[in-house]
This record gives structure tokens, C-alpha cells and sequence, in this order.
């Protein structure tokens, strides 16, 4: 594919917003990714002959190389409904007064300040809009706005319009010139068209088994995905327990035809909050990683070489790659003028 604009990939993780760009012609000249196993599976299935960089706050803005857009999926947890939730119970600061995440934010803001890109594409969690009273979310507008003079538009997608998932997240774009764009314009296929049928192992021998996934013949789901006795018993109390209380906590039991609850980072756990169902009488099971995949929008050619753990981690704080790529290629046509102006003042 032809490349017709630059971008750098921000708190990276495995990509996810790199895919969306590349799809409408962009080029990544510079990664930022802190953790060491992400970075594995973003090396794997990234050919950039380039080292990546680790913690950004760690980067000089001049170190970055020029470029035309700016991706960033800024970490979620100080801003979460569970992060903040488990902040509070532990006592520790959240938002903009965690330390060590919140203000990765501001590391976003200083890169758009230097280099001052055609536009950005920015990500994280519906919570953001609400938190701290929507006071987080006031000052990131302002900054973004009124500071740096971004033409603003943001909007909250579920990622149930491209996939069998609820999956809620705040998108943020901004423009160094005044456009047109407007999400208004995003043409969402029907919410709940795809079904967890879409991305299940079929087990009927119509996929290439995919070890350690899958085994056998018939390409069958191995058995150490499918829950214990005892883990599965522990979740049926624990429901139970919740249901008696009148709270909604509890595990998420999915067959071919539903839509799964939110894939979350913490799915390496025990699994529950999406639990694929078996036989009558069989305990369920989770889903596999390369399922974990595909429920984010990765194909299957998308290499994984890390653990099962890792792998849930992953998948879990990934973005949903087709809804970005919808917004990348709606976002495209209102950048591009300022990417050729600039190429001609060069």
C-alpha cells in the first residue's frame, strides 16, 4: 500500500490504532510502548527494523520524528469505573492525581505541542467523560482546545456496531485546521449484526487446528481453557451470593448467538466475565486467546507468542481495531490538505 501520511503510535500495546492508520495509507515512524511483553507481540507482527521506545516520559519531544498524525490509547485505568473503583478501596489517588498514569496525559499534550501534527486520534474509557464530575474531561478539552487551538470532536462508540462485544470507549480526534469532520457522518453498521458465532472455534474441523489453542482433527478447544470444578463452582456462589444482595456482579454466560460483555485486562483471572457455554452438564470455558483476537477486531494472521496470560492482558486493554479504522478513514480527507500543504512548504 502506498503510504500518504506519517504517524507515531503512542502507549501502543499491541497496535490496535497502528492498524487503523495503516489501513487508510498512513506510515508509523516512531513506537512508544512501556511494557516489555506488548512490545514482544508488537515486534512480531511489526517489521519496523527500528527499536521501539519504552516510557515516554523518559523521551525528549525532539527525539520524535516529524509526522502528520498522532495515536494514542493513554492509559485507562486512572479513569475506569474498576480502576477508580479499586482506587478508592485501596485508598490511592486517581485521575490526573495518579502519578504514575493519570498524568501520561500531559506527555500526550507536550508531543502535540512541539510537533504540532496535522491532527490526532486519541482513546480511553467512557468513564473519562464523567470523571471527577467531568472535571478530568474539562481540562483535557481545554488543553487540547483552547491551549493548543485543535479543532475538537469526541464521541463515545460501542464497539457492538463491528463486533460481538460491548465495549464502550470514548473516541478523540483533533485537527491543527479548522474542518468539516464530523462524527455525525460515521456510518455505524446496525448494532448486534455479529454474534459470537462470528468468532468462536467452530470445533468441527472447518479450521486448521492452532496449537495451543486448538487440537485434533476437528480443530476442538483445548482442555485447559475449560473451567475447574472447583473455579466453577466458586463463580456460581459468588453469584449467587451478589444476586441475593440485589448487586449485578456475577459471571457472563455466552453461547453462539449472543454478544459478549466487555473484554477486560483482567480476563486472565478466572475468565468470568465472558464464559462460553458447553454441553448440558459440562462446565464452560473461556476463550481462547486467538478468540480474544478476533473479538478485537484481529485477524487470524495476527502472530501470538506470549503466554496465555499475557495474552489476555493484551487483548483486554487493546482497542476494537474496526471501529478506529472507520474513524481513521473518516478522519483522512479532513487531514490531508494540511499534510500536502506542508509537504509543499518543505
Amino acid at each position: 500500500m502506498n503510504t500518504d501520511f506519517s504517524f507515531i503510535d503512542l502507549f501502543a500495546g499491541i497496535g490496535g490504532l497502528r492498524r487503523a492508520m495503516e489501513s487508510v495509507g498512513g506510515r508509523c515512524v516512531f513506537t512508544s510502548e512501556w511494557d516489555r511483553f506488548a512490545q514482544k507481540t508488537y515486534q512480531t507482527n511489526y517489521r519496523d527494523n527500528r527499536p521501539l521506545a519504552g516510557d515516554i516520559t523518559t523521551v525528549d519531544a525532539h527525539e520524535i520524528p516529524r509526522h502528520d498524525v498522532l495515536v494514542a490509547g493513554f492509559p485507562c485505568q486512572p479513569f475506569s469505573i474498576a480502576g477508580v473503583s479499586k482506587k478508592n478501596a485501596l485508598g490511592r489517588a486517581h485521575g490526573f492525581s495518579d502519578e504514575t498514569q493519570g498524568t501520561l496525559f500531559f506527555d500526550v499534550l507536550r508531543i502535540l505541542k512541539h510537533h504540532r501534527p496535522a491532527a490526532f486520534l486519541l482513546e480511553n474509557v467512557k468513564n473519562l467523560t464523567s470523571h471527577d464530575g467531568g472535571r478530568t474531561f474539562d481540562v483535557i478539552r481545554r488543553k487540547l482546545k483552547n491551549e493548543l487551538g485543535y479543532d475538537l470532536h469526541y464521541r463515545v462508540i460501542d464497539a457492538a456496531h463491528y463486533l460481538p462485544q460491548h465495549r464502550e470507549r470514548i473516541v478523540i480526534v483533533g485537527f491543527r485546521e479548522a474542518t468539516a469532520f464530523s462524527f455525525d457522518d460515521l456510518q455505524l453498521p446496525p448494532r448486534g449484526q455479529h454474534r459470537m458465532r462470528d468468532i468462536l472455534h467452530p470445533e468441527d474441523g472447518s479450521e486448521h487446528p492452532e496449537g495451543p489453542f486448538t487440537q485434533g482433527s476437528q480443530a476442538q478447544v483445548a482442555q485447559k481453557y475449560v473451567l475447574s470444578d472447583k473455579l466453577w463452582a466458586y463463580l456460581q456462589a459468588y453469584a449467587a451470593k451478589h444476586r441475593a444482595a440485589g448487586n449485578g456482579f456475577g459471571f457472563g454466560l455466552v453461547g453462539p448467538g449472543d454478544i459478549a460483555r466487555t473484554l477486560s485486562a483482567r480476563y486472565y483471572k478466572d475468565g468470568s466475565e465472558i464464559l462460553v457455554s458447553r454441553a448440558a452438564g459440562e462446565n464452560p470455558r473461556r476463550l481462547t486467546p486467538r478468540e480474544c483476537a478476533r473479538l478485537m477486531g484481529y485477524p487470524d494472521s495476527f502472530r501470538i507468542e506470549v503466554s496465555d496470560t499475557q495474552a489476555y492482558r493484551q487483548f483486554g486493554n487493546s482497542v476494537a481495531v474496526p471501529v478506529f479504522a472507520d474513524v481513521a478513514k473518516l478522519m483522512h480527507p479532513h487531514f490531508m490538505p494540511a499534510v500536502a500543504a506542508l509537504v509543499v512548504e518543505s
